[in-house]
């Protein structure tokens, strides 16, 4: 059954609104505390959203990786777990899901996606080898940098264009990766690692029903056995796939599956658990199928379109088209007055969650690194992520988030710089504690008593 044109509901108003394809049965109780104590949090947490507790946020927009609502299905099938170290039922079921989802005959299991870039990493780089791909992630250049490997970007023109139209953004320039081959020679290149939705350049694609007319009346399990017959290994996080805590790796190779065997007990846990739950893993098994039905999936991408649309009618500098993880502001226009060298996508996120209680997630320079002078390798593009786990928020609270977006836009001269204090020498966007270069949190939270009064 194809189902991609299935679920676009038209309403007779004319106005286009995302209508959601599930209802709520279990509700958990929000904070949306004074400004005057967000101010007090975020000083705490060092400017780093990171560093804030749950207690004095309101909308967590942080990351959709392991923040998704499970369904009704999930929760019911972890009371059925097979707790076992080893040879688990629960294990055998994921097995025969995986192969049925992914149409892989092997299967690792790892406690999450950054495990199992662990063990790639381990298995495939040598000191002085390069991997190309369309676009990093923080995590996985960690992994690769540290085995002695070095990542090569080789995205499309498009790729770093705030405002574009181009459905597949998130595309490899294949002219510039057949020159690094050339350049480097095969045995070089370690393998070329394809990321589906681009996280630090705005969650783009290289491929969506929506969007690829050739693809346009094939399910959603037809469009990822097509994707994952082209490549040799796939991995992926379940926090994000299948609204679980898990991962895995998945291929079709023996040869392959047996590389990185080992490194699973070394590392996670024995082969039947890899280092999640059992619990866990039945519900993965579960989540898995139900990412194939679009009625689960489609409630995020189609909230996050709508956002994207109503911040470009309010001429918000906003990434397009929408993409699949979030919506993603641009913060070097928002805050075209703060030097880069003073993380104007770190000063954004905190500057929204003052004025707001909404916490987004810096993809910027301070998620990058620092060069061997140690100078800032400043980002190509300054982002604030607001993301959209999985059947979490509601139409009103998003839309709550674009309208104190909007107040924060027309009093965005008063958001000034961070500089860090104390910084870790690996990924120190998860820890680093930073200040402001004036005191313009103050001033930011005096102006929203002018003009919101005793509002929160």
């Amino acid at each position: 059954m194809a189902t991609n044109q299935s679920y676009d509901v038209k309403f007779f108003s004319g106005e286009e609104v995302p209508l959601e394809l599930h209802k709520v049965r279990i509700v958990q109780k929000l904070n949306l505390i004074p400004i005057e104590e967000r101010l007090k949090a975020i000083v705490e947490g060092g400017f780093n959203t990171f560093l804030l507790t749950t207690k004095t946020v309101f909308l967590d927009m942080l990351t959709d990786s392991g923040t998704n609502a499970m369904s009704d299905n999930q929760v019911a099938s972890m009371l059925r777990a097979d707790d076992a170290y080893a040879g688990s039922q629960s294990y055998m079921r994921l097995e025969e899901v995986i192969q049925e989802v992914f149409n892989c005959k092997y299967y690792l299991p790892v406690h999450q996606g950054r495990a199992a870039e662990n063990i790639i990493s381990k298995v495939f780089i040598k000191p002085g080898d390069v991997v190309p791909m369309n676009y990093h992630f923080t995590t996985t250049k960690a992994h690769i940098e540290i085995n002695g490997g070095t990542v090569l970007e080789i995205y499309t023109d498009e790729a770093l264009k705030v405002k574009s139209t181009h459905p597949f953004k998130g595309n490899m320039d294949v002219p510039k990766l057949e020159q690094i081959i050339k350049k480097y020679g095969a045995a070089k290149v370690a393998y070329i690692r394809l990321e589906a939705s681009t996280n630090l350049i705005g969650g783009q694609p290289f491929s969506i029903a929506q969007r690829e007319a050739e693809f346009k009346n094939k399910s959603i399990k037809e469009i990822l056995h097509a994707m994952l017959g082209l490549v040799d290994l796939t991995y992926f996080s379940s926090r994000k796939v299948s609204s679980t805590r898990g991962g895995g790796i998945c291929t079709n190779s023996k040869e392959i599956n047996n590389k990185m065997k080992d490194l699973v007990p070394l590392f996670e846990g024995f082969y039947t658990y890899g280092g999640m739950s059992i619990r866990e893993v039945e519900a993965m098994a579960v989540g898995l199928i139900e990412t194939l039905d679009e009625t689960v999936i489609s409630q995020s991408p189609k909230f996050i379109k709508y956002a994207v649309g109503e911040l470009e009618r309010l001429g918000i500098p906003v990434v397009t088209p929408a993409g699949g993880l979030g919506v993603h502001i641009d913060a070097g226009q928002f805050l075209s007055h703060v030097p880069q060298t003073e993380y104007p996508a770190g000063s954004l996120a905190s500057a929204f969650f003052l004025i707001s209680g909404v916490r987004g997630m810096e993809r910027g320079t301070i998620s990058s690194v620092r060069d061997a002078n140690g100078k800032d390798v400043l980002a190509d593009i300054e982002l604030l992520r607001l993301a959209m786990p999985r059947r979490v928020f509601t139409l009103s609270q998003v839309k709550y988030a674009i309208d104190r977006l909007n107040w924060l836009y027309q009093n965005r001269k008063l958001v000034g710089g961070l500089k860090f204090y104390e910084e870790p020498p690996v990924l120190r966007f998860f820890g680093g504690k930073l200040k402001p270069t004036s005191p313009w949190p103050q001033k930011l939270v005096a102006k929203f008593r002018k003009d919101f009064g005793d509002s929160l």
